[in-house]
């Protein structure tokens, strides 16, 4: 019974949290136009254009981006002088928890607004699966221990920024009579993600779109 429990925390972690192994697929810059919430929406996808930001990136500090990125991050605000760095980072957190909250609901229509159309299919397919043997997430983003740039480009006026994520989720998983299957509500788990956003400069939109999710090492 103990080795069928772990074996269950197992695949609960894997399918609920670690799903963005199969989603790390670079979509390019031919897939269809940026998404975003409507402008009612309370929270958008993260949003950087403040109209006093400063041209100036923060130093690399190892909290707000590694050294190797900032020669994109200089690139990006060479092109939109409205970046920020600390604005982009915040924003990205939000982002971050919005779609892990959507994907565990199984709120589709929130994912679609927030991701591409493949990686929001990936989701789709993970909720599809898991709905179909009647199992549900109730998990909680416990808390964002950091989000750093870990790389960033720019290519013609398509920007990508890598971040990031070391949080702690606390995450349960229930069979379709409520029984639990795995996990607990007090025992916070450990997950490291490299989440990568997309933008186009040159268009008047200043949220950027979750174009490609991955496991962190």
């Amino acid at each position: 019974m103990t080795v069928e429990i772990v074996l269950l925390a197992m695949i609960a972690l894997f399918v609920g949290l670690r799903l963005y192994a199969v989603l790390g697929q670079r979509t390019g810059h031919e897939q269809s136009p940026v998404v975003t919430r409507p402008e009612a929406a309370a929270e958008p996808a993260p949003a950087v254009s403040p109209p006093d930001a400063s041209p100036n990136p923060a130093e690399p500090s190892g909290l707000a981006y590694e050294q190797n990125a900032a020669t994109g991050i200089r690139a990006i605000i060479a092109a939109d002088s409205s970046f920020d760095v600390a604005r982009f980072i915040e924003g990205a957190q939000s982002a971050y928890k919005m779609v892990l909250e959507a994907f565990w609901k199984g709120d589709r229509e929130e994912l679609a607004l927030l991701a591409n159309q493949e990686v929001a299919a990936a989701f789709v397919a993970a909720i599809d699966e898991r709905e179909a043997v009647g199992n549900t997430l109730h998990n909680r983003l416990v808390a964002i221990e950091r989000a750093a740039i870990e790389d960033a480009r720019l290519d013609g006026r398509i920007a990508e920024i890598e971040v990031r994520f070391d949080a702690f989720v606390a995450a349960v998983t229930r069979d379709k009579d409520g029984e639990l299957v795995a996990g607990s509500m007090s025992d916070a788990v450990p997950t490291k993600d490299i989440w990568t956003f997309q933008r186009n400069l040159a268009s008047k939109d200043p949220n950027w779109l979750l174009v490609e999710t991955d496991e962190a090492a």
